[in-house]
């Protein structure tokens, strides 16, 4: 349940590229928003600010979480790491959960932003308990499901920027990718923290 070095350095490079694109979102000029929603974000600012600046630190912060270098070295430094990232998943998915209802796309891509954001936090959570109750491996495994999650961020552009040059239905593609950002992401994550048998178990 390692990652390796090379999955660890596409994994942050994706991610740090994001949230300096996000980044811009934080300027608060309208006219970076998403055309197509301009009009709602302008009257949702604080849920929608609340989000950005959650998921934004999230995905700065999550990757570093993965290096065994820091964890090892420095034990302290990845708690506070782990508390800040878990923080920022809070704040993100609240401001998720409060976006759903009038995301771009309809009933249908609210639904799959808010079951994001409801899986979002019910990872951390679970990760969180899991290392206040001392059962580490338990930990990574869930705050590795975490993060695949905080990763949607990145594969939602990436589909939106495929969508694009494939020249597909922008609200179409987007209802789709709502759920395709993420729920293949947390099935690999579940498939690669998933429990593997002793060798030499007895059944």
């Amino acid at each position: 349940m390692r990652i390796t070095r090379a999955g660890w350095a596409v994994m942050t490079v994706l991610s740090m590229l994001i949230v300096v694109i996000s980044a811009k979102y934080i300027s608060f000029d309208p006219a970076v928003f998403f055309e197509h929603q301009r009009a709602t974000y302008l009257s949702h600012e604080v849920p929608l600010y609340i989000h950005i600046f959650g998921a934004v630190t999230a995905l700065a912060v999550g990757p570093w979480q993965f290096s065994t270098r820091l964890r090892e070295r420095s034990p302290r430094r990845h708690r506070r790491i782990g508390v800040t990232y878990l923080l920022a998943c809070l704040v993100g998915g609240v401001g998720a959960l409060l976006l759903a209802p009038v995301a771009y796309g309809g009933a249908v891509a609210g639904l799959g932003f808010a079951c994001l954001a409801v899986a979002w936090l019910v990872t951390g959570g679970a990760g969180l308990r899991a290392i206040l109750d001392g059962r580490v491996i338990d930990h990574r495994r869930w705050m590795i499901r975490s993060f695949a999650l905080t990763f949607a961020a990145v594969t939602l552009r990436l589909m939106l920027l495929a969508a694009t040059a494939a020249r597909l239905d922008f609200r179409t593609s987007y209802t789709a990718i709502a759920w395709l950002c993420w729920v293949p992401n947390l099935l690999l994550a579940c498939w690669f923290t998933r429990r593997r048998p002793v060798a030499g178990a007895v059944a």
